[in-house]
């Protein structure tokens, strides 16, 4: 029998949780139950799981081991809300915003298959998570050489640096269209948030999660009445959820196609749902944690649903507004400031479209901070001070907007946004991978293994997403 750690006396809560996974003290029946059945879930990793993911708020909130499903499932609402805004950054902003205004409503259906490719990879970050008790890169660093798992965290970083960059230049926009604020100026302003999720970490885990869902019901507002004013071809939007051979064979189309898939299937989500859902304080036995995944499951599908309406509005509004009379390179998303109020003829159209903006910039924050925690913690085993790891990730983003501010002003932005989300394209799949090999593999996950199809669905994802990158790379390099 193993003895406790010094950090399993200084916090009795984790000292209760490794207790359980150890086998040690005196247990009821169920407990002993419990234990073996973890036990055997996790007989597949190499080493036993020490410090959980995200330990300050592992297993904080409560969830209800009884009564009706809608009740057990309001408990689990909320880790999917944080991964659906990095469904709608301000990095997807700019792919949506350029696809839109130059191809009308044909790439909706891209819009569409990320979506259904995320619900499908989002399912089994919450599988990995609540299954083995680690988040994916905890699982990477387990299951992979130092050889493998160093490059693995140096992709994931700069995934992460990639979602930064998008929301750090999105978020100084904002300010500049809602307050006058120069961008050169807004970007530096931006590394104050640090501040802001300090704040709501100490408040607790609720708190940021209702923080998210009020921001993201202010941008489905802004963007429902703007939807409204435009008054779309609805026939036509119906039609471009239809895939149409011309996304692989036009590369520009294919350029932008990219780019919506990396702002829509982002690397870092997954490895921050695998985190996240671990919050939840769900029980041990297998049956509760198949439960647990069947209601993460269903809070990440509903989320994302959301974040399909969200994405689909932009590309719309868009296509109903600039590729309707012509204007087919507006990328820019202070141009599409400027010109929404003659479109739309209404002053009201452009605050929204800032609001909203600055709205997604800030929700971006939250989702990146975790996120870079999750990544830094799992795969280098360190533990930092949130704030000293959000300063270091946030100078690496402010360092390469900043200088395309002030190199090129706010023409050079919507560039740089378009190519950080076909970076993290590019990044995928080395965090789907692991992914569908982790909970693909029964010695690993027990009888919570991922069932045969959706394995075979998410394969079918990694090698579409790798197919398409391939693609990618063959036409750039043609160009050349």
């Amino acid at each position: 029998m193993l003895d406790r750690t010094k950090a399993d006396t200084a916090d009795p809560a984790l000292a209760e949780r490794n207790d359980c996974l150890r086998g040690a003290g005196t247990r009821s029946a169920p407990a002993d139950r419990a234990a073996e059945e973890h036990h055997d879930i996790n007989r597949g990793w190499r080493r036993a799981s020490r410090e959980p993911s995200l330990a300050d708020v592992f297993g904080s909130i409560k969830t209800r081991p009884t009564g009706p499903m809608w009740r057990k499932l309001i408990a689990f609402l909320g880790p999917g809300y944080l991964v659906a805004v990095g469904y709608m950054d301000p990095g997807n902003w700019a792919t949506s915003l350029a696809g839109g205004s130059k191809f009308g409503y044909a790439l909706l259906s891209i819009a569409l298959l990320s979506n259904i490719m995320a619900i499908i990879l989002q399912a089994l970050c919450a599988r990995l998570g609540v299954a083995s008790g680690r988040d994916l890169a905890q699982a990477c660093r387990d299951a992979f050489p130092r050889f493998v798992a160093w490059p693995l965290w140096a992709l994931a970083e700069l995934a992460i640096c990639a979602t930064d960059l998008a929301e750090v230049i999105g978020t100084a926009i904002g300010l500049n269209l809602l307050f006058g604020i120069p961008l050169e100026l807004g970007v530096i302003l931006t590394a104050l948030d640090v501040f802001l999720i300090l704040g709501m970490q100490r408040l607790g885990f609720r708190y940021i999660e209702a923080f998210i869902v009020a921001l993201l019901g202010v941008i489905a507002a802004c963007f429902g009445i703007q939807i409204a004013m435009a008054d779309p071809d609805w026939g036509r939007v119906i039609l471009g959820f239809a895939p149409t051979v011309e996304i692989v064979r036009n590369p520009e189309m294919l350029y932008l196609a990219l780019g919506i898939l990396g702002a829509t299937v982002m690397p870092h989500n997954l490895y921050l749902h695998s985190g996240i859902v671990q919050t939840r304080a769900y029980g041990r036995s297998v049956a509760e944690r198949r439960e647990a995944i069947t209601l993460a499951t269903m809070d990440s599908t509903i989320a994302l649903m959301f974040a399909l309406t969200i994405n689909a509005s932009i590309l719309i509004l868009a296509a109903a507004t600039f590729h309707k009379i012509g204007q087919t390179n507006v990328a820019e998303l202070g141009q599409v400031h400027s010109f929404l109020a003659p479109l739309l003829g209404s002053a009201l159209a452009p605050t929204l479209f800032g609001i909203a903006l600055l709205c997604c910039g800030l929700n971006s924050t939250v989702t990146a901070t975790l996120s870079g925690q999750i990544v830094m913690e799992g795969f280098l085993d360190i533990r930092l001070p949130p704030w000293m790891r959000r300063l270091a990730t946030r100078a690496l983003a402010i360092i390469p907007a900043a200088i395309v501010t002030i190199w090129w002003g706010s023409q050079g932005t919507a560039k740089l946004l378009i190519l950080s989300q076909v970076i993290l394209s590019l990044q995928l799949p080395f965090a789907i991978v692991p992914l569908v090999m982790f909970t693909a593999d029964k010695r690993k996950m027990g009888p919570l293994v991922a069932p045969r199809w959706i394995t075979a669905l998410a394969a079918l994802v990694a090698v579409t997403v790798i197919a398409l990158n391939v693609k990618l790379l063959a036409d750039f390099f043609a160009a050349l």
